[in-house]
């Protein structure tokens, strides 16, 4: 391997580092939403996997306290579950499917 291949593959490296930072970026903007109760209960999380919102109809909270509780972490938990398969979807655009620790 001589010094242009070293240099070639730190060129690369430094391109594709550049990418994931962008799409970083750009996944950290997007929101993804989920429902619980047939929509009764709806979240929006960012790419960044931080809650944004939660909505609840009013008619549940007439319901149960703890039917409330579920709700809202089933809607949650989902919202999470979202935003992680859409950060992953979008890395995996850029790195081709090669795991790259740190980074999903």
């Amino acid at each position: 391997m001589s010094f242009g291949d070293i240099g070639n593959i730190m060129k690369q490296a430094q391109q594709l580092q550049e990418r994931l930072a962008q799409v970083q970026e750009d996944v950290a903007r997007r929101t993804v939403e989920a429902t619980a109760g047939g929509g009764m209960v709806k979240v929006k999380v960012n790419g960044k996997h931080e809650l944004i919102a939660i909505t609840i109809d009013p008619a549940v909270l007439e319901e149960d306290v703890e039917l409330v509780q579920d709700l809202v972490l089933a809607a949650v938990n989902e919202g999470l579950r979202s935003a992680q398969r859409m950060v992953a979807e979008e890395m995996t655009k850029v790195t081709g499917g090669l795991k790259i620790p740190g980074l999903g």
